[in-house]
């Protein structure tokens, strides 16, 4: 089971944009944390005008991301994945990276669900200490 993201942003973005968004969060976590690429769970969530408060000092391609992930990763891995994420979107599809939030959320493994047990009772396929 690899990270569960969720991608918030103004309602109004192409398709290529969304792609985009879901291309790069999954490619740096498959660079940095070490995911299996074939492994993705990703959802964006295009808000309203009205339904959506931000500082003026953010653009309308105000991007939230949080990213629930099992915990055990460095915190050199976490600061690499925000970097890398950070970079690849500002490349693709050119988000200023002030005006990407990232947050990292970690439950212990036995709050995780997976092939109907707590994740720390089943054998995972992959190491999440990197």
């Amino acid at each position: 089971m690899c990270p569960l993201v969720k991608i918030e942003i103004k309602k109004g973005k192409s398709i290529e944009y969304k792609k985009a968004l879901f291309n790069g969060v999954h490619e740096a976590l498959v660079e940095t944390i070490k995911i299996p690429d074939h492994d993705r769970f990703q959802r964006i969530y295009e808000l309203e005008n009205g339904n959506f408060e931000y500082p003026k000092t953010k653009t309308d391609n105000i991007t939230l991301i949080e990213i629930i992930m099992f915990a055990g990763r460095s915190n050199h891995a976490k600061k690499a994945l925000i970097q890398t994420i950070n970079k690849k979107l500002s490349i693709t599809p050119g988000i200023d990276v002030e005006d990407i939030i990232i947050i990292l959320i970690e439950p212990p493994l036995e709050n995780w669900s997976i092939r109907g047990k707590p994740a720390n009772e089943i054998e995972l396929g992959f190491n999440i200490e990197v």
